[in-house]
């Protein structure tokens, strides 16, 4: 079992498998996109099993794979094959903008994906070009529809929902979401060094609102392996993630690696720690022990409020 020095057990992992990505979306890239990592830079196939089979057998039981954008890494599907014979991997899931899912369904699911969780933050063909500068929400919508027709259960739709952009869209996504019988999140704006002060924050309080004005929002004690608060609405869940007005650091139950092979213990913090050189030498030992110390470096919060995210969510699979 992994425990921080908190009493914090870590059983999650967030692999980000490319730095990559076909989006520039407006909170995670300036315009111009980022300088990628060079390819032997990145983490391999084999690196990243390596890491897990020694994470899982330390406690880690749970893998999401991201990005940057996860579906544009060359055979994701081989990956994830080779994630699934790893002992004492219960789940493994994956978050990604959506584009590619009506081409990549079928070869996910037989993969073995357990859940599919997509990003979507408007139906406004315009706006949603606007936030991602390259995408076609029409791409979106219909793998969302592929995955539902073809039975992947627990689908969830995640916003970042951004003041004076797309939060006049919130009931309509919600209700989209309602549509689709998948569940909704809203997450609030995280600043970063790439929004040029721009002042995009809106809390999950203020949405909160508008959604009673139309529906009852009913406590929930339901909840996912993630930091969301849960409602009951209608026959359905819709979930607020509020990592500043709310923040949920004391359930924190998750590290990241990078696409290049360091160990993120907190997205709001810059604590990086090499366990690439341990891989690429195949060090069971050393790997061990890096992992434990970076569970050990976990901060009891994050710092968000006094500084902005100083890297590219794409390359910290957010």
């Amino acid at each position: 079992m992994l425990k921080d020095k908190f009493g914090r057990i870590i059983n999650y992992i967030r692999i980000s498998v490319t730095d990559r990505c076909n989006l520039r979306c407006i909170y995670c890239m300036p315009e111009e996109g980022i300088k990628f990592k060079d390819m032997g830079e990145i983490l391999t196939y084999e690196d990243i099993v390596l890491f897990l089979e020694r994470a899982s057998s330390l406690g880690i039981k749970k893998v999401r794979l991201t990005g940057g954008e996860p579906l544009v890494r060359r055979d994701i599907e081989k990956l994830i094959e080779m994630i699934k014979n790893i002992e004492g991997i219960r789940e493994i899931c994956l978050t990604t903008n959506g584009t590619l899912l009506k081409k990549k369904a079928y070869s996910l699911y037989n993969a073995g994906i357990n859940r599919i969780t997509v990003s979507l933050d408007s139906l406004d063909e315009r706006k949603y070009r606007y936030i991602t500068r390259l995408g076609n929400v029409k791409d979106v919508l219909e793998g969302l529809k592929k995955i539902k027709d073809m039975g992947f259960k627990h689908t969830k739709i995640n916003t970042v929902v951004m003041k004076g952009i797309n939060d006049d869209e919130t009931i309509k996504l919600l209700e989209f979401a309602l549509s689709m019988d998948m569940e909704i999140r809203f997450i609030e704006y995280m600043p970063t060094k790439y929004d040029r002060g721009r002042n995009y924050f809106i809390s999950n309080e203020e949405i909160k609102k508008k959604i009673k004005e139309k529906y009852q929002l009913e406590i929930s004690s339901y909840h996912s392996n993630g930091p969301a608060e849960y409602f009951k609405i209608k026959n359905n869940f819709v979930g607020f993630i509020s990592p500043l007005s709310k923040n949920f650091c004391k359930y924190c139950n998750r590290i990241r690696l990078s696409s290049d092979g360091f160990i993120i213990p907190c997205l709001g913090h810059d604590i990086r720690i090499n366990v690439r050189d341990a891989l690429r030498k195949q060090n069971i030992e050393e790997i061990d022990s890096i992992i434990k110390h970076a569970v050990s470096m976990k901060p009891k919060q994050h710092a968000m409020l006094r500084e902005s995210i100083s890297e590219s969510m794409s390359y910290m699979g957010g």
